[in-house]
């Protein structure tokens, strides 16, 4: 599984000089289009009904437990990223901590995941899931993940959303009113004048 992991990679995996438009693409991709998620939290919120803030809530709840569960495999299985072995390019820089699962992408996924799973948020979920797949794509390419990181990233916010689909009512639902009640109070000045929802 090693070595087919490794050869996907070197297949993906950018050439020592890349063309320039398409390395600018990959570092947009790779850095940047994870910011939708908690753009798509925020607007979800300033602009939804309280069921759909709920359902905000809950999908940064899975967010926060997806990220536990992959900060805990790599503790247990400390898989080292390519250039820790020295293979393939790496074209932007990276700490050298553990790869799998890929933190971006099991954030990323576990919001777009979660939100799928309702029909009210299902549009949202979608866009941010398949927006996943450049990013998997482009962390690869820019040589700081392997394939299989973005597998296990894929298993563990799909894990994380089922158990938030069943399990997160218990936080949401006592957090909810705080939350909103502090919204208000912050926000007081912005819900007069109508930019946001009450």
């Amino acid at each position: 599984m090693e070595e087919f992991n490794q050869s996907l990679f070197l297949l993906i995996n950018a050439p020592a000089h890349p063309a320039a438009a398409v390395l600018v693409l990959a570092r947009l991709f790779a850095q940047y289009l994870i910011l939708l998620m908690p753009l798509t939290l925020l607007a979800g919120w300033l602009r939804g009904s309280e069921h759909t803030r709920k359902l905000m809530l809950e999908a940064a709840a899975c967010a926060l437990l997806a990220l536990l569960m992959a900060q805990i495999i790599g503790m247990l299985w400390p898989h080292p990223r390519p250039f820790m072995i020295g293979l393939g390019h790496q074209l932007i820089p990276h700490v050298a901590d553990p790869s799998f699962p890929s933190d971006h992408l099991t954030l990323m996924w576990s919001v777009g995941f979660s939100l799928l799973l309702h029909a009210q948020t299902r549009a949202a979920g979608a866009l941010l899931t398949l927006l996943g797949l450049p990013v998997a794509w482009a962390r690869i390419y820019l040589g700081v993940h392997f394939p299989l990181d973005m597998v296990g990233a894929a298993l563990v916010a799909a894990l994380s959303a089922w158990l938030c689909l069943h399990y997160a009512g218990w936080v949401v639902e006592p957090v909810f009113p705080w939350m909103a009640a502090t919204y208000r109070r912050l926000f007081a000045s912005l819900i007069r004048w109508g930019w946001v929802v009450e």
